[in-house]
């Protein structure tokens, strides 16, 4: 089963260049979208049932703004839109499919341009961990797909002496990172297969960044450390160039 996350800011301007094409070449069994950008009536849909996939979208309450969603090939058990706290629930960034066996989630942590927004991501990063401990008190096979908008350690980050104090790579998000890791029992899939340097998923659209590979590593596919067995590979698919972010790839 190959499983892709993927942060196409903005499903409508992905459609623009040619994103169902590439999802037909890359053919995964579950896709997971963050940052759509749209209302569901504002979705192709019917485009994608024609390629296989079912969806489902949680949207954000405010227009062009956030919102993740989730298609697959095979329909899932029961599909979660959101976590049950109304002011990340209307922000449109948490969506779960439950399947046989295990479910699949798509997040999207939010960014921090200040201070306020940086105390609403932390605070949000705290709740998230406890409601992934919670849910896996009855759901333990949680494969956690998204954009967290954090890099975890300073092969994750282009320039990390230069950037240590930016939000994305502050000593506060790092650790809240490690331990979500440890106290939630997740695999960071990528890195359980590579430990090279200079594999990013996001480049700023400024200085020509994507070219000279000046990036982050922000999206994450999260594995429960009881499906270790089942890992087959992880990759980072940089050759998508639909958005400032490119496709991260986990196979079970």
């Amino acid at each position: 089963m190959k499983i892709i996350s993927y942060n196409v800011n903005g499903i409508r301007a992905a459609f623009t260049k040619d994103f169902l094409g590439w999802l037909k070449n890359a053919d995964p069994d579950i896709i997971c979208i963050q940052e759509s950008k749209a209302g569901n009536d504002q979705i192709d849909i019917e485009s994608l049932e024609k390629v296989g996939y079912t969806s489902f979208w949680h949207s954000a309450q405010r227009k062009g703004y956030s919102g993740v969603g989730i298609a697959s090939k095979v329909a899932p058990k029961h599909v979660e839109f959101g976590c049950g706290i109304e002011h990340y629930d209307s922000e449109g960034r948490i969506i779960r499919a439950d399947f046989d066996g295990f479910s699949v989630i798509s997040v999207y942590v939010p960014s921090a341009s200040n201070i306020e927004r940086l105390d609403f991501k932390m605070q949000f990063c705290y709740d998230f961990l406890d409601y992934i401990k919670e849910l896996k008190n009855t759901i333990p096979n949680l494969v956690i797909c998204g954009d967290f908008n954090i890099c975890h350690k300073a092969i994750d980050i282009h320039n990390p002496e230069g950037l240590k104090n930016v939000s994305g790579f502050l000593p506060m998000e790092r650790e809240w990172m490690t331990k979500f890791i440890e106290e939630c029992e997740m695999i960071d899939s990528f890195r359980y297969f590579n430990d090279q340097p200079d594999n990013y998923s996001w480049w700023s659209y400024r200085q020509n960044s994507r070219a000279r590979n000046k990036g982050w590593r922000l999206d994450y596919n999260f594995v429960s450390y009881s499906l270790k067995e089942r890992l087959q590979r992880a990759v980072i698919l940089k050759e998508a160039v639909h958005s400032d972010h490119c496709p991260v790839l986990v196979e079970i």
